[in-house]
């Protein structure tokens, strides 16, 4: 065997361990990105990984839900009781009135803007609203359980066209202005004769009685 060949087998031999181990880390790189999770062809998506959290739907949250405020309904004509007295109470014309509602049910319940009010069966239209007489414009009225609200209604402004009014019934509003909440509620008429004309005029709701009565008696 001449030098030239035992130079060759040297060189042989001390490639092989290098060659071996780059054949190693190769295998190992390739068995590593064919598992799940890796940047190969084994990737899987994160949501599928054991413990993610997968995308839903995102909750809706409702008024009275998961412990918040519960919304406050309408009153209606059945939860409530209507009534009306002259003012000042001596007078001996039913010129200007008080007229009540108390709330008789178990919950609040809201009443919004002010009442349509027809007086008499022969009513042409429903009484004009004084429109600077609401304390909070928009924001309705809420009554508890026994507690009142008040409207104060000028049922005859010294204007033509008097006529005699056997009835006075009461509509509520619903949240939109100008929409009806309830159907006709009866109100009680105070003592005497009722002469309305064309002048009549009715105030927002309050809780303040001398504060819608302000708006009228000066009238």
């Amino acid at each position: 065997m001449n030098t030239t060949t035992r130079k060759d087998r040297a060189r042989t031999r001390r490639w092989k361990p290098y060659a071996i181990g780059a054949a190693v880390v190769t295998s190992l790189l390739l068995s590593t990105a064919c598992q799940p999770g890796s940047g190969g062809s084994g990737k899987t998506n994160p949501s599928e990984r054991p413990g993610a959290t997968k995308p839903g739907k995102t909750a809706s949250h409702k008024p009275g839900a998961h412990g918040g405020p519960a919304a406050i309904a309408p009153c209606t004509g059945d939860n409530l009781a209507a009534s009306s007295v002259r003012e000042p109470a001596s007078s001996k014309e039913a010129r200007q009135l008080l007229l009540t509602v108390q709330n008789v049910g178990d919950r609040k319940c809201d009443l919004y803007h002010y009442p349509h009010v027809r007086l008499g069966a022969d009513a042409r239209a429903m009484v004009p609203v004084i429109e600077d007489s609401s304390p909070d414009p928009g924001r309705p009225v809420t009554i508890a359980p026994m507690e009142e609200a008040h409207v104060a209604l000028l049922v005859a402004g010294g204007a033509r066209d008097e006529y005699e009014a056997r009835s006075i019934t009461l509509t509520l509003h619903g949240r939109t202005l100008g929409s009806k909440g309830s159907g006709a509620i009866d109100v009680p008429l105070p003592d005497g004769p009722l002469y309305a004309d064309d002048g009549q005029l009715v105030t927002y709701w309050t809780t303040a009685s001398g504060g819608a009565l302000d708006f009228i008696m000066s009238r």
